[in-house]
């Protein structure tokens, strides 16, 4: 059954909030498009060089797909269809998990490692932009490395649009 919301329960954006919010999604859509125009003469994209940096970061440079998608923040047919990319690319490999055989196990191979290592993407791409793309004060970087924490424990934006 749906409830519709009255006017006075719907919580509106104030204008000052609507400006943050509106500029918010404006950097994060600018910084991922430059990041993947960076990648792009890498044959890379940002999805598949999270998937490398997860892998890269896992014990034994593998871990089940499920956390996969969840550390590289991607649904989970979102991810099929990266990591077939990567593994026709020989970046990575699918494995069926030997402690139950139901699971999938995504590992990164030397070659995949290689081009994480030997690129050494991140630093390029800081270079690439002076440092300007990346560069955050402490004190303004710590807010948004907790941001990643409210994923779990509610929706990130619960606000209604002010008409």
């Amino acid at each position: 059954r749906i409830v519709a919301m009255s006017e006075q329960e719907v919580r509106w954006l104030t204008p000052s909030q609507q400006v943050i919010w509106r500029n918010w999604l404006n950097a994060c859509a600018r910084i991922n498009e430059q990041l993947n125009a960076d990648l792009r003469p890498h044959n890379l994209d940002l999805n598949e060089y999270e998937v490398l940096v997860v892998l890269s970061e896992s014990p034994g440079h593998s871990i089940r797909m499920s956390q996969l998608a969840e550390g590289s923040n991607q649904s989970r047919s979102r991810l099929t269809h990266t990591v077939n990319r990567m593994e026709a690319e020989g970046l990575i490999v699918r494995e069926t998990a030997a402690h139950d055989r139901r699971g999938v196990i995504a590992r990164l191979t030397d070659k995949g490692f290689e081009l994480l290592k030997t690129e050494a993407l991140l630093v390029q791409l800081q270079a690439q932009h002076g440092g300007q793309l990346l560069r955050l004060e402490i004190s303004s970087a710590e807010p948004l490395g907790r941001m990643r924490s409210w994923k779990a424990a509610r929706p990130l934006v619960q606000w209604s649009w002010q008409r």
